[in-house]
């Protein structure tokens, strides 16, 4: 295919070149309505830029099928058979590749360190879920992703699963053996979702970590404005092979998609994809290297260590590792990553992303170059020059492994939509929550609507909301209070 072409791009050249005259949405009409003010913040071209996509950017029958032709491109440049453009964000397009594979009631292996749009997909579906344990590091109190052999385990105790969905790369820039969790998915006839909003560039460069549709998994999900160079919201879904049909993914989709779509998002993905098939190699070559000095740097640092393969990728822990998501460890200079990140920001208007009770997290792309990096570097140097500027980091009780699992009593679905009181937490333990619990970054759930509350568990949110950690979808997110089933149910 021509991959010079750029179908949603060179429409909207098209549109402003013929002088088209709307009658439609946006009401804006080109800009020529907006506010002064937002225009000299955003921009004219931004407001000229945004249409319609259907008597817009194409014709009321879409005749000259231009988001289909950008996304057969997209697919073609990441090996993809069918490849589906989301204006909403991954959060969606994860729902709607599990709406593809299991229905009510039906049953889904998850790893248990999924996103929370993960857990908002098992609430909207009435999915039962079937948990499959990360690999936890007791030392470093951080979770990777499932090993296939938790995989096979989970389906020999539940051989009507109807599919599983791993997350890889994670947060933290781990990644799954997704090429025998696939295997594995497929001797038992069922497809492979997964969530690897975090990996938008892992199919240019043979040196990333092995791209989902090369490993063998029948659907991705990717967010593009994560680690390519797509506008927020961005993401591309792709499909392969004959587990899952395009037609059933792209009803669910529409399900759960706007009627509005972002014209101005479906631009930068099919620029992004012109971008990366042209110059990609390039760009992330340029990266990698850029990486490998940044994390050699950082640990010239005194105090500060950066987690490595030999930190993340030991026996036991991941598969694979992301080395374009820099995590710093603070143990050496013992003040908590909140608080760190909140001095970057302050003093050197440096934003980082994760933050933890002991890590900071700087995520590199090909966007960054020498004079982006050498700032993170010298407000590194500062930061651990002003270390005693810092509290020391809070005693924030994280669980033992064995406490990190929750029993789950009761499906997310009737937790979330059934009978609820709010209670104070210490009479939450023993009772069956009904909220998502979430540290965020990076947004994996503590705890879950269905899962049965122990102390562990309200300890650790307790302690960590005290040394700074956010749960911003709690009704109550100092976690004095939590949101709890009226009628509790036995385990299953």
């Amino acid at each position: 295919m021509d991959h010079s072409k750029a179908p949603v791009l060179d429409a909207l050249k098209a549109y402003q070149a013929q002088e088209q005259l709307p009658f439609t949405p946006p009401g804006h009409k080109q800009g020529r309505g907006a506010d002064p003010r937002v225009r000299a913040v955003l921009g004219d071209s931004l407001f000229g830029a945004d249409m319609l996509a259907v008597s817009g950017l194409d014709d009321r029958t879409q005749s000259k099928k231009v988001l289909e032709r950008a996304e057969d491109l997209m697919a073609d440049a990441v090996h993809a058979e069918h490849t589906f453009f989301s204006t909403c964000g991954s959060s969606l397009s994860v729902k709607a590749a599990m709406l593809s594979v299991a229905g009510p009631h039906q049953k889904l292996l998850v790893g248990r360190d999924a996103h929370k749009s993960v857990i908002s997909g098992l609430i909207l579906a009435g999915i039962r879920p079937v948990w499959v344990d990360p690999q936890w590091d007791p030392d470093l109190h951080v979770a990777h992703p499932p090993a296939p052999e938790a995989f096979r385990a989970a389906f020999e105790q539940h051989p009507d699963a109807r599919g599983a969905l791993v997350t890889s790369p994670t947060p933290y820039g781990t990644c799954a053996d997704i090429g025998a969790i696939a295997t594995l998915c497929h001797e038992h006839g069922v497809p492979l979702i997964v969530d690897e909003a975090w990996g938008a560039h892992l199919p240019f460069h043979p040196e990333l970590p092995a791209w989902a549709m090369d490993a063998g998994a029948d659907v991705c999900v990717t967010s593009v404005h994560k680690m390519g160079s797509g506008l927020e919201q961005g993401s591309v879904f792709h499909l392969q092979g004959d587990l899952v049909t395009a037609q059933t993914l792209a009803s669910r989709a529409d399900l759960l998609d706007t009627t509005s779509p972002s014209v101005l998002i479906y631009a930068a993905l099919d620029g992004w994809r012109r971008q990366m098939v042209e110059h990609g190699r390039e760009l992330l070559d340029d990266a990698l290297s850029r990486s490998r000095r940044v994390r050699e740097a950082i640990e010239d640092i005194e105090g500060l260590h950066v987690n490595d393969r030999d930190d993340f990728c030991a026996a036991g822990r991941a598969f694979d590792l992301d080395p374009l998501q820099v995590f710093i460890d603070l143990s050496g200079v013992k003040f908590s990553g909140y608080d760190a990140a909140d001095w970057m920001r302050r003093n050197h208007r440096i934003n980082l992303h994760t933050s933890d009770h002991r890590r900071i997290n700087a995520q590199l792309t090909h966007a960054d170059d020498d004079t982006t990096t050498e700032r993170l570097l010298d407000g590194l140097r500062d930061l651990v020059a002003h270390a005693d500027e810092l509290p020391p980091a809070p005693d924030i009780r994280i669980p033992d492994p064995g406490d990190l699992r929750l029993t789950q009593a009761t499906l997310p679905r009737d937790a979330f939509f059934g009978e609820v009181e709010q209670i104070p937490a210490d009479q939450a333990v023993g009772r069956v929550c009904a909220e998502m619990l979430t540290p965020y970054p990076p947004g994996i759930p503590a705890a879950l609507p269905g899962e049965v509350l122990d102390q562990a568990a309200v300890d650790y949110l307790q302690t960590g909301v005290s040394g700074g950690m956010l749960i911003p979808d709690a009704a109550d997110s100092t976690i004095g209070t939590i949101r709890v089933s009226v009628h509790d149910a036995d385990a299953d």
